[in-house]
Parts: structure tokens; C-alpha cells; sequence
């Protein structure tokens, strides 16, 4: 069978005036969760096991990825990537923007290392609940647009004790420099294959999440990773 080409001026006109979604600015990850100095525990590891209890808010940057992932995955289905009428391509758009991915992950992750894990809606809520170890999970991603082939995707977990000092990071971090999706030579099977490479960085930030967390729960957390700061903040 022969395969179909994509035309790159059939492409740049269809996606000329659809609204595609651009990864949001980032930001500390403690920004609008702490709104005083952390100190440092004098815990070397964080404790863990299934007597132990574990508190989750997700950061500003976790609620906005969300909410980009959301607006991309919508776009696939009624804007960019329905245009393109090649449903396998459309379908890939789909399968590799889902928006609850990273915290699905962590959270799972998080329930293999502590006796019970509960996500409050604001660090009040958490505060009010006393929980025995307190985790800020923070998850950004870059996915492909008709401007840029770039992917990227970070996802931590800051750790904090009863006092809310903070104990040490768990962290994952992948990142590919596709060639660019629409180029002419493309046929639409390649194009979809570039564009499942989205979920690929994705977990395999992931997994370098679960490599660091595993080595935090026997490690000491001296020399692991350090906190964020405000002068820290990064942008895709």
C-alpha cells in the first residue's frame, strides 16, 4: 500500500488559524503554597512506611499543566487536530495529552512509600490535618505545536516534615528535540510516531521521578537535591 503524504502548505493553512496551546510560564514551585521561610529538617531521610501518613497539595505549576493539557487535548478533537482529517494523527494528539498523567503517576508512587496519601485542595486544609510527612508535587510539560517540535516534561515532589521543614526533592526530567512534525518529506505515519514520542519523555520523566524517590527512602537526603527558589524559576 502506498503511504500518504503530508503536504507541509496543506498543513501551515489548516493550522494557520486554530488556537494551538502553548506550555504555561512557570514558576517556584512554592509559589502561593509557603508564604514564609522554610527552614531545613534535621531529618536525613524522609520517613516512610505504612504507619506513616502523607499530605499532597499540588502547586500552581501542577494545577496550570493540567489545565494546558485539558485546553490541548480539547483543541486535538475539535481544533488543530481535527483539521488535519487524518484520524490517526488526531488520535495521537489525544492519547498523548492526558492531563492527569503526571499526578495519576506520583500519587501511585507516593502510595507504595507511605501507610496512607491524601491530596488537600490548599496547604490550610493540609495544615489543619497534621499529616506526618508534607509533599508539594510540581509537573510541567511542553508538547509539540505547529511552531515548535520541542517536548519537554519536569515533575518533583518537595518534602517537608510535620513542621513543614523541608526535607529533600524527588525529581524526574526528560526532554527531545523532534524534527519539525509537518516537514514535507513526512508521511502521516511518521508524523503520528513523532508525535507519540509526547508520551514517551513524559514517563520517562516519570520513571527518573521514581528512580530519585526510591533512592531518597534509602538514602540520606543531605546531598540528594536542594529547594527551589524563587530566583530558580524556569520557563518551557
Amino acid at each position: 500500500m502506498k503511504l500518504a503524504l503530508v503536504s507541509t502548505l496543506t498543513m501551515a493553512a489548516l493550522l494557520a488559524g486554530c488556537s494551538i496551546p502553548t506550555a504555561p510560564t512557570a514558576v517556584s514551585s512554592l509559589d502561593g503554597v509557603f508564604t514564609e521561610p522554610v527552614g531545613r529538617s534535621n531529618a536525613t531521610r524522609i520517613p516512610n512506611g505504612s504507619q506513616v501518613s502523607l499530605g499532597v497539595v499540588y502547586s500552581r505549576n501542577t494545577q496550570a499543566n493540567r489545565a494546558y493539557l485539558q485546553d490541548y487535548q480539547a483543541n486535538a478533537g475539535t481544533g488543530f487536530g481535527q483539521s488535519l482529517l487524518v484520524q490517526p494523527i488526531h488520535d495521537a494528539y489525544v492519547a498523548t495529552s492526558k492531563p492527569d498523567l503526571a499526578v495519576d503517576w506520583v500519587k501511585a508512587s507516593l502510595q507504595r512509600q507511605f501507610g496512607s496519601v491524601t491530596v488537600y485542595p490548599d496547604m490550610q486544609s493540609l495544615k489543619a490535618a497534621k499529616p506526618d510527612v508534607v509533599a508539594i508535587v510540581d509537573s510541567r510539560s511542553q508538547l509539540i505545536t505547529s511552531r515548535s517540535s520541542d517536548v519537554e516534561s519536569r515533575v518533583s515532589a518537595d518534602f517537608y516534615d510535620r513542621d513543614f521543614n523541608y526535607i529533600g526533592t524527588a525529581q524526574g526530567h526528560d526532554a527531545k528535540a523532534l524534527s519539525p512534525v509537518w516537514a514535507d518529506y513526512k508521511r502521516s505515519e511518521e508524523i503520528v510516531a513523532d508525535i507519540n514520542e509526547q508520551q514517551t519523555v513524559q514517563v520517562r520523566a516519570l520513571q527518573k521521578f521514581d528512580q530519585s524517590l526510591n533512592s531518597m527512602m534509602t538514602h540520606p537526603t543531605n546531598n540528594l537535591s536542594t529547594i527551589e527558589t524563587a530566583t530558580d524559576r524556569k520557563t518551557f
